[in-house]
C-alpha cells in the first residue's frame, strides 16, 4: 500500500485529495496544523468507510514544526512514497507591484515558497526509500511569466491585484523544475487545480475542491506524466500543459 502526506489536508482541496486517494488504496497521512480540525477530518473520513489514514500534525511556517512532523511520521512508517504540498495562502488583497510591501512578500513567500522548502528537505530522506518517490507542490498559473504578458488570457485584467501571490507561485515553480533536475529518480510536478472555490477564494470559482482533486490524483497515478512538467485543467486540455 502506498504512503501519502498531504499538507492542509483537514479541508478543501487536501481534504478531497485525502478521500480520493484513499478510495484509491492509498494510506494517507493528514498534515494539519490544528490536531482538533485534523481530528474532525479523520472523523469525516472514518465515517465514509475510510480507515486508512492518521494525523501529524504541522505548521509549514516553523522550522521546528516541520522538524517533529518528520520525526512522528517516522515513528508511523519507514518509507514514504508521495508527497504532497498543498497548504497556501494568497495575503492581504489587493497586491500591486508600486504598493506591495516587503512584509506581505515576506508573509506570503514564507508559507508559499520556504514552507514548500522546509517540507520537501524534510522529508526527502524517506521518500527516497520509496521504489517511485514523487512530489506534487500545488501552484498556479497565475505564477506563469507567459500568461502575465499575454493581453488575451482570460485573468489578464485582474492578474496583477494578486501580484504578490504570483511572485510566491513563479518562484515556486522555478524551485521545483530545479528539484526535479536535481531528483531524477523522482516524479516531481507542479500542479494547477484552476479556479476553486475554497476559502484561499472566499468560495468563488469555477470548480470544487473535488474537481481540483481529481486533477491532483490523476497526476499521482498516471506514470505517464512527465517529470518536472506543470499539469493545468485551465490550459490545452489534450496535453494538461500550462504555458510558463
Amino acid at each position: 500500500m502506498k504512503k501519502v502526506f498531504i499538507t492542509g489536508a483537514n479541508k478543501g482541496i487536501g481534504f478531497a485529495t485525502a478521500q480520493q486517494l484513499l478510495q484509491k488504496g492509498f494510506f494517507v497521512y493528514l498534515g494539519c496544523r490544528s490536531l482538533e480540525r485534523g481530528s474532525q477530518a479523520l472523523e469525516q473520513l472514518r465515517s465514509e468507510g475510510l480507515t486508512n489514514a492518521e494525523i501529524v500534525q504541522i505548521d509549514i511556517t516553523s522550522d521546528e514544526s516541520v522538524t517533529n512532523a518528520r520525526i512522528e511520521l517516522a515513528k508511523k512508517t519507514d518509507e514514504l512514497d508521495v508527497l504532497i504540498n498543498n497548504v497556501g495562502i494568497t495575503g492581504n488583497m489587493p497586491q500591486d507591484a508600486l504598493t506591495a510591501t516587503v512584509s506581505e512578500f515576506e508573509n506570503v513567500l514564507n508559507t508559499n515558497l520556504y514552507g514548500t522548502l522546509r517540507v520537501i528537505q524534510a522529508f526527502t530522506e524517506l521518500l527516497k526509500k520509496s521504489e517511485e518517490p514523487q512530489i506534487i507542490n500545488i501552484s498556479s498559473s497565475i505564477g506563469s511569466l507567459t500568461l502575465h504578458s499575454d493581453v488575451k488570457w482570460k485573468y489578464f485584467e485582474n492578474a496583477n491585484l494578486f501580484m504578490v501571490y504570483a511572485v510566491s507561485k513563479a518562484a515556486l515553480n522555478m524551485y521545483t523544475i530545479s528539484l526535479a533536475n536535481q531528483l531524477p529518480k523522482f516524479r516531481i510536478h507542479l500542479v494547477d487545480p484552476g479556479f476553486i472555490k475554497t476559502d484561499l477564494t472566499n468560495n468563488q470559482g469555477s470548480g470544487t475542491p473535488e474537481d481540483a482533486a481529481k486533477t491532483i490524483v490523476s497526476t499521482v497515478v498516471d506514470k505517464n506524466v512527465p517529470s518536472g512538467k506543470f499539469v493545468s485543467q485551465d490550459h490545452d486540455p489534450e496535453s494538461q500543459q500550462c504555458p510558463w
